[in-house]
């Protein structure tokens, strides 16, 4: 067992395979193909062969063949019992010698209290997906939700289209804007519950931890705004895309979150991330 979680952590000591290792991390649930890894860490492939191969044997990444390619995810499992053995072995067990956020999540015996929660939905630019879930929560579970939504490099406008669909579907889009991920990193900003990137893009990015270790979740979906063809070819994207992000929430909602330790209600939201997309609204 002590020779596994050395094997782990001289693995994830070299700096491009702990950078994998971090991206498939923000990337769970998804299965992301070696080309695409490549493409966001700007790592030649044959290299990173060799950095896949090496996670792949030391139990932190999984590997599944989709069709002609294989597709790669954390090996949550290995991940988790090698900071488990890290908390017990290191720390002898006692959650006052470990940083206060790595001992609440082990322990997992706290519950989310009965108050409004604070949830915030990130994209690249906040002008359609990450728009669409702050309208759709607000409207779904306003009063025990306080909703917000923010972009890593937020475009100046919404994006019409957006803007037409939450209008179709009897939303008030008034108060709606573009805003940057930073305005709720300051000190006055809110107490985040929940954190949820709704775009690949987003989630590949490496950005500081949140204070307050909300539960997080990546929500990968389809971006409309690429979508091509007739306006209303176009058009339909959006409400499929209105229609997954509906679906997600509504699961989201129907969670007994006042009931369910950290560890539970992360399992949950991770499950959400692979509900089938519904194509219309």
């Amino acid at each position: 067992m002590e020779s596994a979680l050395v094997t782990q952590l001289t693995t994830l000591g070299h700096p491009q395979r702990l950078a994998i290792f971090r991206l498939l991390m923000r990337r769970y649930p998804d299965r992301l193909p070696a080309g695409e890894i490549a493409a966001v860490l700007g790592i030649k492939p044959s290299t990173l062969s060799a950095y896949l191969s090496a996670l792949h044997q030391a139990r932190l990444v999984v590997q599944r063949r989709e069709g002609t390619s294989l597709r790669y995810a954390v090996d949550l499992t290995a991940a988790g019992a090698m900071m488990e053995q890290l908390f017990l072995d290191c720390c002898r067990g006692r959650p006052d010698l470990c940083l206060p956020p790595i001992s609440s999540l082990l322990d997992g015996a706290e519950a989310m209290t009965d108050r409004k929660f604070n949830v915030l939905f990130i994209c690249t630019g906040n002008s359609a997906r990450s728009i669409f879930a702050e309208s759709i929560l607000r409207h779904e579970a306003g009063d025990r939700f306080e909703v917000f939504s923010a972009g890593t490099r937020p475009y100046s406008e919404l994006n019409p289209f957006a803007v037409d669909v939450l209008r179709d579907k009897g939303h008030d889009v008034s108060a709606l804007r573009a805003k940057h991920v930073s305005e709720f990193q300051s000190e006055d900003a809110p107490r985040l519950d929940f954190v949820f990137t709704v775009c690949d893009q987003a989630a590949n990015e490496d950005c500081p931890a949140w204070t307050g270790q909300p539960v997080s979740a990546h929500w990968g979906m389809t971006d409309p705004v690429k979508a091509e063809g007739t306006e209303a070819e176009k058009s339909l994207a959006f409400q499929r895309a209105y229609g997954e992000l509906r679906n997600r929430i509504r699961a989201f909602t129907a969670l007994p979150i006042e009931t369910l330790d950290r560890i539970s209600l992360q399992k949950a939201v991770d499950r959400i991330a692979d509900m089938e997309a519904n194509a219309t609204a």
